[in-house]
């Protein structure tokens, strides 16, 4: 059993895998920031010596079908079933300290990444960047039909997602950290909006990478980001594409692995 500031990562049965999960240590209801996080201006700043698991969470193979079942959706979403084979995926967006040790603030989610550095970085650890249908699996903790959240059809608030932080809903705490220019904020800060599998940020701090190209040139990132002011960008079924070179700081990324 590994400790983390915001709770316990625990074993967990689902269809006869064991994947990792996540019990809680109380309500955080009303809370900009998770237990032992502390909300200094927009931000949720980590206590001293706080280190971010190396943790990977098994998802399992999975069938689900996917359609403009959300409002929001209609024209951008075409009814269609996606089928994943198991696969692991970092519970965590990739850090600063992880991509560059050494790093200032380096539990902070790394961004302002293009699409092949991000995939290099996978590649060194024996991963690689997700599909977008294995992305949406993982988000979805393979629920069938999908939610419009990793954590639930409800509910778009600062305590579950870094979003907003620079224009919107979140933003009324003030000005960034002191001294932490503007940008994502510390992975794993917002417990409420986990996965059931325990996968943090699938919505909102960085936006990640998927190796999906809707156009010619064109690339993809999942989940929303720290700018996003609208909740419908944090849906499950949003995309924002951008070129595959391009260094966004609303953009990061995690990896996947074989199970």
């Amino acid at each position: 059993m590994e400790k983390l500031v915001a709770g316990l990562i625990v074993l967990v049965s689902i269809g006869g895998a064991v994947v990792a999960g996540e019990m809680r240590r109380g309500s955080t209801e009303g809370a900009r920031c998770g237990p032992g996080f502390v909300a200094t201006g927009t931000r949720c700043v980590a206590p001293a010596g706080f280190t971010v698991p190396d943790t990977r969470v098994l998802i399992p193979a999975a069938s689900i079908a996917v359609g403009p079942s959300d409002w929001e959706a209609q024209g951008q979403v075409g009814a269609r079933t996606i089928h994943v084979d198991a696969f692991r995926i970092d519970a965590f967006e990739v850090t600063r300290g992880a991509l560059s040790p050494g790093a200032s603030d380096p539990a902070r989610a790394a961004s302002g990444v293009t699409r092949d550095d991000a995939a290099a970085f996978c590649a060194s650890r024996g991963g690689r960047l997700p599909t977008e249908d294995e992305w949406v699996v993982a988000a979805d903790s393979a629920m069938n039909p999908p939610r419009r959240y990793a954590w639930g059809d409800t509910g778009a608030v600062c305590r579950r997602a870094a979003w907003g932080l620079e224009s919107g809903p979140c933003a009324s705490g003030g000005s960034p950290a002191r001294g932490a220019p503007a940008g994502p904020d510390t992975v794993g800060a917002h417990p409420d909006g986990d996965s059931p599998l325990g996968l943090h940020d699938m919505a909102g701090n960085v936006a990640e990478w998927v190796t999906d190209e809707p156009r010619p040139g064109s690339g993809m990132a999942k989940g929303g980001s720290w700018r996003s002011a609208l909740a419908a960008e944090l849906r499950v079924w949003a995309r924002l594409e951008l070129p595959p070179d391009v260094h966004d700081a609303r953009v990061g990324f995690r990896c996947v692995y074989a199970p």
